[in-house]
């Protein structure tokens, strides 16, 4: 028995078989919100108690610097941002022990042409390094310096001008946009000179003992073999390893190929040459891992950013989403008559919502095999890569206004980071909309997984004359979402009452990228592996009768790339033309 990772006879993602208060202990729903509570928390001890130095001092000094700027143009100028810029140096992240935490967390590293830059540096080669990079960074320096002269004169002109000439105005605004792009490419350049000597394959290792030791107490308590679940482990973790050393190829990350992509990959092709081990499958704990993660990922809504895009924003993400999953579940089942209805509601979630992270919760809801889920990913993973590369080359040539374009790739493109890296291709603007949209879309996460839960316990699988059983919703509820939520309305009442200064380098750049992203990269990386390790092809071949699969996917995805954009433009143009201008 220990070496099915998942049972055969009921093939499915989740089992809510009781509701009784062991739950608590025995269930992995709630380990997995356990534990994430258990990182929030540690993380929160860290960070609150280690505030930067000078940290209120540089806040006000900044505040009445943008406060005078803002009254003074009617464009935000050079020495705003500046005085913005000053403040988000002010970081949890900067402090000696938010380092010493990111050195342990450390994953294989970028690397050109030597793949042991991932893993290991030495002095000389770190100096020999950033000798080679360092007339790139100065060029890059030296284009800032010029680009800023330019935004200074051109905001200079406007200003001669009372700031009443509208031409003025827009070329003064478009100047500092292009002063901002090529100091964000100023500070990419520097990083090439910041090499330092760094050894982490004794952390990995150390990290691996960890990671493994925090998973197996949810282990224990739910009646897993613990002593197999930690040999196993070993497995699953080298292939983490492996993915996440070959998505830090340069070439590989240009392209967007990530360790999500690299972990399934790899353990598919593990598993139908040669076979999974038998040592390895008590640790294939798949929704286990992904679903501690996404408790972490919930601490990263954030109330406060879901209210800076404000209502353009909201209906981009909550009123395209749920449009898109139903029509591409009706398409599915009356068009395309796939013959799974999990099948297709999986893709549906996957598609219209926010990727992995949806799948795994309608997977849930809806209890899904495990087949099924794999499938569903595997195409979004796919689809990812492609537009996160695609879409910001046709809003560039097409001459999109990178606001809109932003908005249109955070509410289609699949995966939060991969919405990040598509809106860096653009500018900072682009980016801001684009993670803001995403994050918003991400909320509707539990939100469908209580709406699939319920419709198919009322319509799919509700036997004629049968009442609706409102604890059969609940058994079949993903619980996890509720510490998915539970950890968004903290973590957003947190940072309300701290600040939106203090909030962002206590929380944000604290607590979340400081430490419990960390975490959650790592937990979703291990169960992409497991996933990879536990797929058969032979498995999979059925789902892909005639395609239907791929081409729901891609008809969903189209529907959801004009409705999104057409959305997009009415609402941040059209209907709210003042909030697009402030952004």
């Amino acid at each position: 028995m220990a070496e099915q990772v998942i049972p055969k006879t009921e093939d499915v993602v989740v089992d809510n078989a009781s509701g009784s208060l062991s739950d608590l202990w025995k269930k992995e729903d709630y380990w997995a919100i356990w534990l994430g509570f258990v990182i929030l928390i540690v993380g929160s001890i860290i960070f609150f108690n280690n505030k930067p130095a000078d940290m209120d001092e540089v806040f006000t000094k900044s505040n009445a610097i943008m406060e005078t700027e803002a009254a003074r143009a009617p464009f935000k100028t050079v020495q705003w941002y500046e005085a913005l810029q000053t403040k988000e140096k002010i970081k949890g992240t900067s402090s000696p022990i938010a380092k010493t935490v990111h050195n342990f967390m450390s994953h294989p590293g970028k690397w050109k042409s030597d793949p042991m830059d991932s893993l290991y540096m030495s002095a000389e080669r770190a100096e020999a390094l950033n000798a080679q990079n360092t007339p790139k960074y100065e060029q890059t320096k030296a284009a800032t310096k010029e680009a800023k002269a330019a935004a200074l004169t051109a905001q200079s002109a406007a200003e001669s001008a009372g700031f009443k000439d509208a031409t003025l105005n827009d070329t003064a605004s478009n100047a500092i946009d292009n002063w901002l792009k090529v100091k964000s490419a100023e500070s990419k350049a520097k990083k090439g000179v910041s090499n330092k000597p760094y050894n982490h394959i004794p952390t990995l290792i150390g990290l691996m003992i960890v990671l493994a030791l925090f998973f197996s107490i949810g282990a224990y308590f739910m009646g897993k073999p613990v002593g197999g679940f930690l040999v196993g482990f070993v497995g699953v973790f080298a292939v983490s390893i492996l993915a996440y050393f070959l998505a830090g190829q340069s070439t590989m990350a240009h392209y967007g190929i990530g360790n999500a992509a690299w972990a399934i990959a790899i353990g598919m092709l593990i598993a139908n040459t040669i076979g999974t081990p038998k040592w390895i499958k008590p640790a294939l704990e798949v929704e286990y891992f992904i679903k501690t993660g996404l408790v972490l990922l919930g601490a990263e809504v954030l109330f406060n950013k879901v209210i800076a895009i404000g209502v353009p924003g909201i209906f981009v993400a909550w009123v395209v989403t749920p449009i898109v999953l139903i029509s591409t579940f009706i398409f599915g089942q009356k068009v395309l008559k796939i013959p799974s209805k999990t099948l297709n509601m999986v893709i549906s979630a996957d598609m219209s919502v926010c990727g992995t992270s949806a799948a795994i919760a309608t997977a849930a809801a809806c209890r899904a095999k495990k087949e099924e889920l794999t499938l569903s990913i595997g195409l979004s993973l796919v689809f990812t890569a492609i537009m996160m590369i695609v879409m910001p080359a046709i809003i560039k040539a097409t001459g999109m206004p990178y606001i809109l374009g932003g908005a249109w790739m955070g509410g289609t493109i699949d995966a939060t980071g991969a919405v990040a890296a598509a809106g860096a291709f653009l500018s900072e603007k682009a980016l801001y909309v684009a993670a803001t949209i995403k994050m918003i879309q991400n909320v509707l996460i539990g939100v469908t997984a209580f709406g699939v839960a319920v419709y198919w316990c009322a319509k799919v699988e509700c036997q004629e004359g049968q009442k609706v059983s409102w604890m059969e919703i609940w058994y079949r509820f993903p619980k996890f979402v509720l510490g998915f939520l539970t950890a968004s309305v903290i973590f957003s009442l947190i940072y309300s009452s701290l600040g939106s200064d203090a909030g962002f380098s206590l929380v944000d750049h604290g607590v979340l990228r400081g430490f419990s992203r960390l975490f959650r990269g790592w937990f979703f990386c291990l169960a992409f592996a497991a996933i990879g390790l536990a797929t058969n092809f032979r498995e999979l071949k059925k789902y892909f009768t005639g395609g239907k699969p791929l081409i729901l996917y891609m008809c969903g995805q189209s529907l959801n790339l004009i409705l999104t954009l057409t959305m997009a433009y009415i609402m941040f143009y059209l209907v709210f033309p003042d909030i697009t201008a402030k952004i």
